[in-house]
């Protein structure tokens, strides 16, 4: 009996580091503040890459106002040669993008991102009380995005520039 039950410790243990590993990535590409293309860690294949849409946020686009900075601070976070990125994909958007959270070494890219002023709180998709609080501190203290008078959202800017 005990024989079975380390053999079922054995086994759970090997399956749940397993599953552990399937979310884990390198980024490999940041397309803007809130979107990144992310590679499957210990995999030489490029047929595990996907484009994730970060959720619970909105960026500004990479040619609007803040875009580009937006854009650096994601690099500086989650690029690098020793930057383990995790997600948990919960849906995928009308672009077949994945929707998730990310993590960069630990560290949620949406709050840092909000944290900055780099990044709106996403509250109509959204129900995060520490990303709301961030975007508030930002705000009061004028950082990034909310140092401009009259900063536009992504989802306003995107509606004045479509493409005809």
């Amino acid at each position: 009996m005990r024989n079975v039950w380390l053999a079922l410790i054995f086994f759970s243990f090997f399956t749940l580091a397993g599953k552990t590993e399937e979310n884990r990535y390198i980024v490999t590409y940041v397309y803007d503040g809130d979107t990144v293309k992310l590679h499957p860690v210990n995999t030489f294949s490029q047929k595990g890459d996907f484009k994730l849409r970060i959720t619970d946020i909105d960026a500004p686009e990479r040619n609007q106002p803040f875009g580009q900075k937006s854009r650096r601070a994601l690099i500086q976070l989650c690029q690098g040669n020793h930057v383990i990125a995790t997600t948990e994909v919960i849906a995928k958007d009308q672009y077949q993008r994945a929707l998730g959270k990310l993590q960069c070494n630990q560290v949620d890219a949406s709050l840092h991102l909000v944290n900055l002023g780099l990044a709106w709180y996403n509250s109509k998709y959204a129900n995060d009380v520490a990303l709301y609080s961030a975007e508030v501190n930002a705000r009061a203290q004028k950082l990034g995005l909310w140092a401009d008078k009259k900063p536009i959202a992504p989802w306003a800017w995107r509606k004045l520039n479509q493409r005809q």
